[in-house]
C-alpha cells in the first residue's frame, strides 16, 4: 500500500511541474503592502491573513510588511487578525498578472472575537455579504483555552462538550453529536486515527500547533465527509506551504500546569529558499497523573510527541508541496473498581502520516483551480493490561485522495466547487474476534455560494459510495452473519443568510446526512477492556440517515457581538452501541454493548454574547442546551418490560454554559470566567444521573515586543476553588470528578 500511495504522490508532483508548462504566462495575482496601527501608525507585526475559499495565508514581518502570490483573479474575503485588535474581513479584487499594493490599519480592541467589515480596492468601496455559517477560533481565544485535548480547548464554546476517559481521550462533542457525526480534520485532510470508535481513544490532532481552528456546518462540511450532521472541525496548521513569506518567522511555545506536573514545549519555523519553503514543526508534552479534589485520578498519565515537516514549491501557476508527520503518544485509562481492568490499561500508539498537495491555477475557463491530494496514514495501537499482556491492538492504514474544481460563476452561483473523493482502508484488531477488514469509499460533491442582493446563499450535494469487506465471511458468527456490504447514498444541505444591515443577520441551514455503518459497528466482536465493555457489531445494518434544520440570528457591531440559534435533528435509523445491561457469556465482568439502529431525535437551542462596557471592560457568556430522545421498539418493550415509547439518548450533555468578565489596559489583559452546568437527570439506559455545577476561572495575558519579536505569556488558574464537578460525557465519572485546582502558564514568542 506504502509503494501504491508513493506512486500517486509522485504522480501528483509530475501533474504540477507539467502544469508550470501549460500555464506559463502567469495567470495569477498578488497583493503585498503593510499593516499599521490606526492610532499611531506603527507597524502591526505578525497579523496573521487569510484569503477565504482558497487555501492562502501569510503573516506580516517585524515591518508590518506581507505578501501574497498566486491568486487566481477574482473578488475575494481577506481575513486579517492579530490579537489586541478588531479583526477585519477585507474585500480584495484580484486581477491576472498584476500586483496590488494594500495599506491596512487596524484598530486596538478589548473584544476577542470583534470582526470589522471593511472593503479595499482600487475601485473603492463595493458591498458584499460576509456572513457564513461557520466559527474561525484564533489568537486571543485559542490561547486562553489551550488545552490538553482538541476538545478541551474548544469546550467553553456554545454548543461544545467533551466527551473524556481521562486526561488523554477527550473527543469534542458538538450539539449532542459526537464519533462520526463530527468530523476531526487537520488541514483539510482526516485525522487517520480511531477516536471516534470508541471513548478511550485519542484525537491525534494536537491544537497547540494550530493558526486557527475553523468549524464548520451546512453545504460546507460536504465538503470532507459524509455523515457530517454535527459538522467537521478542521485545525488549520499550513503544513504544506502555499505562499512565500517574506523572510523566515516561526513560534516557540512552553505551557506548564500544577494539576498534573504537565509541561509541554512546542516550535515551528518556516524558512523561504526563492520558489521554495519548508516548514518544520516540533511539539512534546508530559503529565503525570492529575489531581481531582478527592485525590489523584490514577492511570491518567500523558506522553505524546508530534514532528512533522512540509515543503511547497510555489510559481504563479500555482504550487506543489509534500509533508510527513509522526504522531506518538502513551497514555493511561484509569482502573474500572467493579470490573473490566482494576489496574487501569497503558495505551500506546503511533500514526505516521505522509500527503502530497498540488494547485493548478487556470485561464480562460470555467473553473478558476484545480487542487489534487493524497495522503498514506498508518494508524497502531496496542493496549495493555496491567501484567504487560496485549489486551487489544488496532492497526490500520489509510489512503486518501481528492481532486477539486473550484470554479467561477455559474448563472446566478458566484464561486463554488465540485469534487471527487476516494479513501481505502485497511483495519484489524488483535485480541477478539472481530475480523480483519477493509472498506472502499468514493464521492462525488457539488458546493456552490451565491450573493443575490443582501441574501448569501450556499448550496451542497454529495453521492456517497462505500463497500465493507470483511477478511473472510462467516455465516455463522456469533454476531451474525459476517458478509460483504455495499452502500449508496446521497446527502444534501442549503444555507441562506440575510443581511438587514446595522449588523443584523437572520440565517437558516437544511441538511439531510447519510452515513455509512463503520467496520466497528458492522463487525466488532469482542471484549474493549480499555472502554468497560464487550462490543457485539451488527452486520445487518442499514446507513444512517438524518434530517438536521438551524435557524440562527446574529448581531455585530464594534462593541457588541450576540447569536441565537435553535436546531432540530431526526434520524431515522440512528446508529449508537446499547448497553444492554447484560454480562457477557466469555467476560462476565463486561456488559454486552451492541450495536443497534432506531429513530432517535437530538434537538436544541444556543445563546452567545459578548459587550464592551467600557473602553477597555467587556463582558461576554454563553449558554446551550441539549435533549436528545430514541424510539422504544415493541421488541425491547417485551425484553425489558419499558413502558415508554421514548426513552433519552445516553451521553447527552446537560444545560451548560459559562460567563466571564475581561479588563484590558494597555498590554495586559485580565480576567475571569464561571462554568456552570445544570443536573443530569435525563439518562439513557444503565447511565448514572451527575449533579449540577459551578466552578471559577481566573485569567491574565501581557504581550510586548523586543527585539523585532512579540511575546506573549497566558496565566489561567482553572477552578480554583477546587471544586468537586462531574462531567456527565466522561466515562469514569463513577470513579473520580473533574481536575482540581489548576494553575497553567503559556509562553508563546513569535519571530
Amino acid at each position: 500500500m506504502l509503494k501504491r500511495t508513493l506512486k500517486v504522490l509522485l504522480l501528483i508532483s509530475v501533474i504540477a511541474f507539467s502544469a508550470a508548462e501549460l500555464f506559463a504566462e502567469e495567470p495569477s495575482g498578488r497583493i503585498s503592502g503593510i499593516i499599521v496601527d490606526a492610532e499611531s501608525g506603527e507597524p502591526v507585526s505578525f497579523a496573521y491573513l487569510h484569503i477565504d475559499g482558497i487555501n492562502r495565508t501569510s503573516i506580516t514581518d517585524r515591518d508590518g510588511r506581507f505578501e501574497i502570490r498566486n491568486i487566481p483573479a477574482g473578488t475575494y474575503s481577506l481575513f486579517i487578525h492579530r490579537v489586541g485588535y478588531i479583526s477585519q474581513n477585507q474585500i480584495i479584487q484580484i486581477e491576472s498578472n498584476k500586483e496590488k499594493e494594500l495599506r491596512f490599519e487596524m484598530r486596538a480592541t478589548v473584544l476577542s472575537g470583534q470582526a470589522l467589515e471593511v472593503v479595499a480596492g482600487a475601485e473603492g468601496t463595493l458591498g458584499a455579504n460576509l456572513e457564513h455559517a461557520s466559527l474561525t477560533i484564533i489568537g486571543y481565544q485559542l490561547r486562553q483555552n489551550l488545552d490538553v485535548t482538541l476538545a478541551g480547548t474548544l469546550n467553553n464554546h456554545a454548543g461544545f462538550s467533551e466527551r473524556s476517559m481521562g486526561a488523554a481521550p477527550g473527543r469534542p462533542v458538538m450539539r449532542g453529536l459526537g464519533n462520526e457525526r463530527v468530523l476531526i480534520l487537520e488541514d483539510g485532510g482526516g485525522s487517520g486515527d480511531v477516536s471516534w470508535t470508541s471513548g478511550d481513544h485519542s484525537v491525534t490532532v494536537d491544537p497547540s500547533a494550530a493558526n486557527e481552528i475553523e468549524i464548520a456546518r451546512g453545504p460546507a462540511a460536504l465538503e470532507f465527509g459524509s455523515g457530517a450532521i454535527g459538522g467537521i472541525i478542521n485545525v488549520v496548521r499550513n503544513q504544506i506551504p502555499n505562499s512565500v513569506p517574506t523572510r523566515s518567522s516561526g513560534t516557540v511555545s512552553l505551557q506548564g500546569s500544577t494539576v498534573n506536573t504537565g509541561m509541554m514545549g512546542t516550535g515551528s519555523i518556516s524558512v523561504p529558499m526563492n520558489d521554495l519553503v519548508l516548514n518544520l514543526d516540533l511539539s512534546g508534552r508530559l503529565g503525570q497523573d492529575y489531581n481531582t479534589p478527592l485525590g489523584k485520578l490514577s492511570n491518567s498519565y500523558l506522553r505524546t510527541a508530534n514532528n512533522g515537516f512540509g515543503l511547497g514549491y510555489i510559481q504563479p501557476w500555482g504550487y506543489a508541496g509534500l509533508s510527513g508527520s509522526v504522531y506518538y503518544s502513551e497514555y493511561g485509562i484509569p482502573p474500572d473498581p467493579e470490573g473490566g481492568h482494576p489496574a487501569g490499561v497503558d495505551i500506546e500508539m503511533y500514526k505516521y502520516q505522509t500527503e502530497g498537495r498540488a494547485e493548478i491555477l487556470l485561464r480562460n475557463s470555467l473553473f478558476k483551480l484545480i487542487e489534487a491530494r493524497t495522503s498514506f496514514t498508518r494508524y497502531h495501537h496496542v493496549e495493555l493490561e496491567a501484567s504487560g499482556r496485549v489486551g487489544t491492538q488496532y492497526d490500520m492504514d489509510t489512503v486518501n485522495g481528492s481532486l477539486k474544481f473550484r470554479n467561477k460563476g455559474w448563472g446566478f452561483f458566484d464561486n463554488g466547487v465540485i469534487g471527487l473523493w476516494g479513501e481505502y482502508v485497511d483495519y484489524s484488531v488483535f485480541g477478539s474476534r472481530t475480523p480483519n477488514s477493509n472498506s472502499a469509499s468514493a464521492a462525488l460533491f457539488i458546493i456552490q455560494e451565491a450573493d443575490i442582493g443582501s441574501l448569501h446563499l450556499e448550496t451542497g450535494l454529495r453521492l456517497n459510495y462505500l463497500k465493507a469487506r470483511p477478511e473472510r465471511e462467516r455465516p455463522d458468527s456469533f454476531i451474525g452473519n459476517v458478509r460483504q456490504r455495499s452502500f449508496t447514498g446521497l446527502e444534501s444541505s442549503i444555507s441562506g443568510i440575510y443581511d438587514f444591515g446595522n449588523g443584523f443577520y437572520l440565517g437558516s441551514t437544511f441538511m439531510h446526512s447519510w452515513r455509512a455503518p463503520n467496520l466497528e459497528e458492522l463487525y466488532s466482536e469482542g471484549p474493549h477492556l480499555a472502554a468497560y465493555a464487550f462490543e457485539i457489531g451488527n452486520p445487518d445494518l442499514n446507513a444512517e440517515r438524518g434530517l438536521g434544520s438551524e435557524l440562527f440570528a446574529r448581531y455585530k457591531s464594534e462593541v457588541a457581538t450576540f447569536q441565537m440559534a435553535g436546531y432540530y435533528n431526526y434520524f431515522n435509523n440512528f446508529l449508537h452501541a446499547q448497553d444492554t445491561g447484560r454480562p457477557s457469556i466469555p467476560r462476565a465482568d463486561l456488559n454486552e454493548f451492541q450495536f443497534v439502529e432506531t429513530k432517535a431525535t437530538i434537538y436544541g437551542a444556543e445563546l452567545s454574547a459578548e459587550v464592551q462596557l467600557r473602553n477597555n471592560i467587556a463582558l461576554d457568556g454563553n449558554i446551550s442546551l441539549t435533549i436528545g430522545d430514541r424510539n422504544v421498539s415493541e421488541e425491547e418493550k417485551e425484553a425489558t418490560g419499558l413502558v415508554e415509547s421514548e426513552q433519552p439518548l445516553p451521553m447527552i450533555p446537560p444545560l451548560n454554559g459559562n460567563v466571564g468578565i475581561k479588563y484590558a489596559l494597555n498590554n495586559f489583559t485580565f480576567g475571569s470566567r464561571l462554568r456552570y452546568a445544570a443536573a443530569q437527570n435525563r439518562l439513557g439506559e444503565f447511565e448514572t444521573p451527575t449533579d449540577g455545577y459551578a466552578v471559577f476561572d481566573l485569567n491574565a495575558q501581557y504581550r510586548f515586543n523586543w527585539g523585532g519579536t512579540m511575546h506573549t505569556l497566558s496565566l489561567n488558574a482553572l477552578n480554583l476553588f477546587d471544586e468537586e464537578y462531574y462531567n456527565h460525557l466522561s466515562l469514569v465519572k463513577d470513579i473520580f470528578p473533574e481536575p482540581g485546582r489548576s494553575f497553567n502558564l503559556l509562553y508563546r514568542m513569535y519571530f
